[in-house]
């Protein structure tokens, strides 16, 4: 019956899934008319489309349970089939100039990006398949949409973007096309499945062979193109490029402005920096970028974070403008110790600790420990300013 749903969800059969109680509403209730919580999937699919519904019954369902309904569930995968027409529509202008025809991926220059995202592709379809075989389509179904939206999207089309522009020259270029084409155009085939409508209308612009993605081979893996050496210094890079981004924005640094970066490595970690230095300058927005050894002093007035192996300094000259900041630290550090005085005073009353309710005065006693410690926090960043 779910694999019925799964091919045919979207059709008639969806009203035999509903009567015959394999999806729920959210409070897990079978749906019917005299309840008042039935749905017309018609509706829905006008509303969000079918693959998004699809999809949203699909994932996070596992075997022999049944699946409840939640609108807003169903709406995020319709924003997941944006993401996907979305970097498909970059995949394609960016392939205008390009045919895979006597292109041999072992002859290309491959980069960092393009050597993780093959390998990274290689476990997707491994465990894709591995979950298929189980008959656990909720979990097929996850794997894909986290590769899809966080690793192809998120992390290697935008640390490609600079080859594709031509900015690495031609043979960095044909590089990411090519794989680009090949990890898009092999993911597409085991999505389908799951989203068959947009897969076929995205897999039909891209080079291809045969006349419909229905008909086309399931993807296999290529042991060749595994490479956990590789998948390890991109998580690294990965690891630094959050760190940085976390420090940005605690600090509430300009989305736009690019902020000095002093990082400490040994000797493994730096030939990979010089290696990924650009991307780290792209993902984090990274300006004056200094690569010293772990021998060397560490910088003063500076945020340090730990991540990828290696200490990273961020001097805070390079992330606010630092009177600015003193001035606004110890502003708020005297409206805190005032909200303290305050608090104090009240829990000092015993008239107001005997007389008022318990949750009350509970209440007021948590305020004072959130307090003092907001107290504590803004006293070490501004040590860390005037120090």
């Amino acid at each position: 019956m779910m694999c019925m749903g799964l091919e045919f969800m979207g059709e008639v059969p969806f009203h035999d899934i509903l009567i015959h109680g394999l999806i729920r509403d959210p409070l897990g209730r079978k749906m019917s008319k005299s309840l008042g919580n039935g749905v017309d999937p018609i509706e829905v699919i006008e509303e969000f489309g079918a693959d998004a519904l699809r999809f949203s019954l699909v994932i996070g369902t596992s075997p022999g349970n049944d699946t409840r309904y939640r609108p807003e569930k169903v709406e995020a995968y319709r924003n997941f089939a944006n993401k996907i027409w979305n970097v498909s529509r970059f995949a394609l202008m960016n392939l205008s100039d390009f045919q895979p025809d006597g292109v041999d991926l072992d002859e290309l220059e491959l980069s960092l990006p393009d050597k993780w995202i093959l390998s990274r592709y290689q476990g997707v379809i491994e465990e894709t398949t591995r979950w298929l075989d189980r008959y656990d389509l909720g979990e097929a179904a996850r794997v894909l949409y986290d590769f899809i939206w966080t690793e192809f999207c998120d992390w290697y089309v935008e640390m490609i973007k600079p080859h594709l522009y031509g900015r690495g020259g031609e043979a960095a270029k044909l590089a990411s096309q090519y794989v680009l084409w090949l990890v898009l155009e092999g993911t597409l085939r085991l999505l389908h499945p799951f989203m068959p409508f947009i897969t076929e209308e995205v897999w039909q612009h891209l080079p291809h062979a045969g006349e419909t993605i229905m008909l086309s081979s399931w993807p296999r893996v290529e042991a060749a193109y595994i490479d956990p050496q590789v998948e390890a210094e991109m998580t690294a890079v990965m690891d630094m490029t959050r760190a940085i981004r976390n420090i940005r924005s605690e600090k509430k640094v300009a989305p736009g402005k690019e902020i000095p970066v002093i990082i400490h490595a040994d000797e493994e970690r730096m030939a990979l920096l010089k290696d990924v230095e650009g991307y780290l300058k792209v993902l984090a927005r990274v300006g004056d970028l200094d690569l010293q050894t772990v021998e060397a002093v560490k910088p003063e007035k500076a945020v340090t974070a730990v991540a990828g192996g290696v200490e990273m300094y961020l001097p805070l000259a390079g992330l606010v403008d630092l009177d600015q900041e003193i001035a606004r630290l110890k502003k708020e550090i005297e409206m805190t110790e005032q909200e303290i005085k305050r608090a104090q005073g009240k829990l000092a009353n015993q008239g107001f600790v005997n007389k008022a309710p318990g949750e009350i005065v509970e209440k007021e006693r948590q305020k004072l420990v959130t307090l003092k410690e907001k107290e504590t926090t803004l006293q070490d960043r501004l040590r860390e300013l005037v120090d």
